[in-house]
């Protein structure tokens, strides 16, 4: 058969599940089936014309998806780490904790929440967005409204618990809602934009814990129970919004006229991926993920980014209050600065990341900062040495987070092995939360020797080794596939065969 044109891994694709999440009717399936593209409604236009109308559209999507969508993370990561705040807020004097009981209420969180977040998309499929989104924002609000109203450790653990549970569908329905509206060349700085919420969240929870600290009287509760009662109530003023505010797949969605709604699905199905064509589950899927090298390494790559994440996030405040910095507003407020620099980071190595396609060599640029940042936590006597470290390890671990879930995904085609692969790898990271809510233990202050290590090894061995070996294998392989060493893969197949080979077949070249 005639060798198909190589494609590059980060070139525009469709990654819909299937195409009823697109819009797409069935007799326009069986129509343009494998590389024939529906009607163009633009088609009397110049090519300059083309251009304008679809940089038109693309911002209309833009402004009408991610600031909500934005907000709404913002919202789940401040709800899952807001806890470090209440800690200084006199969270376990109040409730009769030790730290050991206190670090186990973190964890069992994560157990819950990498539990879950492997079946949420199923739902997700089964039920528009604008309906799982809200409802799961809806729970949450309720379990962190309850965790202000807990007496003891075991009415704390239980609220802890539900929220994992509930929160568990917001970040992986998303990532794979946005998926469902941009191509792959398009989505690296969204998933950066998007995730850079996190970061946000910091610094909004640090100022706002600030605030609400200064409640603590009110009622008989102490400032740790009305931020969690505050922010939870606000987490179900906003999942009531969401109804409105968040939108169906493009055949649904409300704000798209019939025009524009054409042209999202044309510009989905113009992407001649594999991940273009309808999908029928099949167990070979689930094989072709668990059987790939890829997928094992790039769970290695997230546990080195995603481990330190929670680790930096939910203890932030207690590591600038051990430097010295004892007064409580001083120390959520000091909290802030590193991830407003983090945030910023973010979005410019996404940017970076898209344009160049170097995503390896992104991953480990950043994980040297956050090495060197952890080092001077590590060794240096100064408190301003160390805080000036809390900004590098900011710095070196939220901007990986982002360009490693869009690595994983450049590199990984077919709508069910890219599922598969991405449950994989951000539930593995996930559960690594477990292992960082039991690394900064009381008995450690103020030098925090074993959690710093900890984080510093997980940067230096998982996040930069595994991205320089995953850059060196896909490159090796790369070189193959150029010279032909892959083209047997092909031999005897029709064009829809070779479709389904995903990212095995030779002319897929891998983004480094």
């Amino acid at each position: 058969m005639e060798k198909p044109p190589r494609r590059d891994s980060d070139s525009p694709h469709s990654p819909s599940d299937d195409e009823k999440k697109v819009g797409a009717d069935p007799a326009s399936l069986e129509k343009h089936a494998y590389g024939e593209l529906p009607l163009d409604p633009d088609e009397s236009l110049s090519e300059d014309e083309k251009a304008k109308v679809d940089r038109q559209l693309l911002l209309k999507l833009d402004f009408r998806l991610i600031p909500w969508l934005c907000l709404l993370y913002l919202i789940s990561f401040l709800d899952r780490t807001n806890i470090g705040n209440a800690r200084l807020d006199g969270l376990e004097s109040d409730l009769g904790i030790t730290s050991g009981q206190y670090n186990a209420a973190l964890s069992v969180f994560f157990v819950s929440y990498s539990l879950a977040e492997p079946l949420t998309n199923v739902l997700l499929k089964r039920l528009r967005p604008s309906v799982f989104i809200p409802v799961i924002m809806i729970l949450w609000g309720i379990c962190m409204t309850t965790m202000g109203l807990v007496h003891n450790f075991q009415g704390l653990m239980a609220a802890r618990f539900f929220l994992g549970l509930a929160e568990a569908g917001l970040f992986p329905g998303i990532n794979y809602y946005l998926s469902c509206w941009y191509k792959r060349n398009e989505f690296g700085i969204r998933a950066a934009i998007f995730f850079s919420a996190a970061a946000v969240s910091g610094s909004f929870g640090g100022l706002l814990a600030a605030a609400i600290g200064n409640m603590r009287g009110i009622g008989g509760k102490g400032g740790w129970a009305w931020i969690f009662i505050l922010e939870g109530l606000a987490t179900v003023l906003i999942g009531i919004a969401s109804f409105w505010m968040v939108f169906d797949f493009p055949d649904e969605a409300t704000f798209l006229s019939d025009v524009d709604r054409q042209r999202v699905i044309r510009r989905l199905k113009a992407d001649k991926q594999s991940s273009a064509e309808h999908e029928e589950f099949r167990m070979q899927y689930f094989w072709a993920s668990v059987l790939d090298w890829k997928t094992w390494l790039y769970a290695v790559i997230y546990m080195g980014c995603d481990g330190p994440l929670y680790a930096f996030s939910l203890f932030l405040p207690s590591i600038i209050n051990a430097l010295g910095y004892t007064q409580t507003v001083k120390a959520q407020l000091l909290s802030v600065p590193p991830y407003a620099a983090a945030c910023i980071l973010t979005i410019t190595i996404g940017y970076i990341a898209d344009r160049t396609r170097q995503r390896g060599l992104c991953n480990i640029a950043t994980s040297v900062l956050g090495a060197v940042g952890f080092a001077m936590l590590l060794s240096a006597a100064s408190p301003g040495v160390q805080y000036a470290g809390t900004f590098l390890g900011a710095l070196g671990i939220y901007p990986c987070i982002a360009n490693t879930i869009t690595w994983v995904s450049n590199n990984t085609e077919g709508v069910y092995k890219r599922g598969v692969t991405m449950g994989f790898v951000i539930g593995w990271g996930n559960l690594n939360g477990v292992v960082s809510s039991n690394i900064y233990q009381r008995r450690d202050r103020p030098k925090y020797r074993i959690g710093h290590g900890v984080v510093f090894t997980y940067l230096v061995l998982f996040l930069m080794g595994g991205s320089g070996l995953m850059r060196v294998l896909l490159s090796r392989e790369n070189g193959r596939r150029r010279l032909g060493g892959r083209d047997y893969l092909t031999e005897g197949k029709t064009e829809e065969e070779v479709e389904g080979l995903g990212d095995r077949r030779p002319d897929f070249i891998y983004t480094l």
